[in-house]
């Protein structure tokens, strides 16, 4: 079975396609162009170099946040073009859920996506043998409350994504030896982790509608903000 997956959640564009067990071709690209702009030409030269057209693909996995608002769109607008187009099945990965999957094998891991004003989107994750587990879900927290619980109800925790770099001073003057940072290959958003959780979660029947499918943002967008604030 051949897996296409996209993140473009955050600053980092990436796509990759995994056959069954093994990862065939993955491109990443963090650049000033935007999302728009690199996504189908990244995924055109990675289908290209594979050999492989767009019907080829027997599953679409995307990353659906949080993360950029624009970012997830265009990510998620792109996947559900190629799944509709085709008729295969897309299944939606939460991208805190991805950055933890970098980490296998870990006790604790905080996958952390710095959400501006002293806040970061975070969840908890463990591995219990092969699974990779959900102690505490995807939500948005102030820096300062997620530390405080980190510290008095953890031990061997690793941290990865954009947030553990821009919070790297606070985060071990709080934590200390409790915790440790990732490597910078699995810091950032990977295609292949999000193909691997996709075709998981279709093996087990978690599979999204095309038609329906949406971004998981956690907070409102400044347009509904706007738009909430007209209302009152």
């Amino acid at each position: 079975m051949k897996v296409l997956g996209l993140d473009t959640s955050t600053l980092m564009t990436t796509c990759g396609v995994m056959e069954d067990d093994k990862l065939i071709g993955e491109y990443s690209l963090s650049h000033d162009m935007s999302h728009s702009e690199k996504l189908v030409p990244m995924v055109k030269e990675v289908m290209d170099n594979l050999n492989l057209k767009i019907d080829d693909i027997d599953l679409f996995g995307v990353a659906k946040g949080p993360g950029s608002f624009t970012g997830l769109r265009i990510g998620l607008a792109t996947i559900k073009g190629f799944a509709h187009i085709t008729n295969k099945p897309v299944v939606g990965v939460s991208t805190l859920e991805a950055l933890a999957y970098n980490l296998p094998f870990n006790d604790i891991i905080v996958p952390m996506i710095d959400a501006r004003r002293q806040r970061i989107y975070t969840g908890i994750y463990t591995w219990e043998g092969e699974n990779l587990k959900t102690i505490m879900g995807p939500c948005i927290l102030e820096i300062d409350q997620l530390l405080n619980k980190l510290s008095d109800g953890y031990d061997d925790i690793v941290v990865n994504g954009d947030g553990s770099i821009v919070f790297k001073e606070m985060i071990e003057e709080i934590l200390k030896d409790k915790v440790r940072f990732s490597t910078i290959g699995q810091n950032m958003s990977r295609a292949s982790s999000i193909c691997e959780l996709a075709l998981c979660k279709y093996k087990n029947n978690k599979i999204d509608n095309y038609f329906t499918l949406a971004p998981e943002y956690l907070i409102e967008t400044q347009a509904q903000r706007e738009l909430n604030e007209r209302g009152k």
